[in-house]
């Protein structure tokens, strides 16, 4: 079975993806950006990001401790160590793999996007 979860992002119905899919014992998240207000610091839009990965996984039925999972792409490596303690604080004790892309996002604004693979902890 597959559920697939909205947020109601604007890209969402242009681009046509969802959220997350919960699928085969997992729950896949798409790359996320800050929203709906985009703040201009990095942090802030990191923080932004993973309250909205975080709502998807709680919809889910999981959270950011079922993370197994993570990339982190940024258009300006120099922005990915402020976002350090944020991320290092939102996985605490239970750090996903991880990898970080250099690479231009959709809109110049974003300064971060962050996708998740995460354990349905209800399979």
């Amino acid at each position: 079975m597959i559920r697939r979860i909205a947020s109601g992002g604007v890209y969402e119905p242009r681009i046509g993806y969802c959220r997350a899919v919960v699928a085969g014992g997992f729950i896949h998240v798409s790359g996320t950006v800050a929203g709906p207000d985009v703040p201009d610091d990095v942090v802030a839009q990191c923080q932004s990001a993973l309250g909205i990965m975080e709502r998807a996984l709680a919809e889910a039925g999981a959270s950011l401790a079922d993370a197994v999972r993570v990339r982190y792409i940024l258009p300006n490596l120099a922005d990915f160590e402020p976002c350090w303690p944020v991320l290092s604080a939102a996985f605490g004790d239970n750090p996903p793999a991880a990898t970080m892309i250099f690479a231009d996002l959709i809109d110049p604004k974003y300064k971060i996007e962050i996708e998740l693979t995460a354990l349905d902890p209800n399979a």
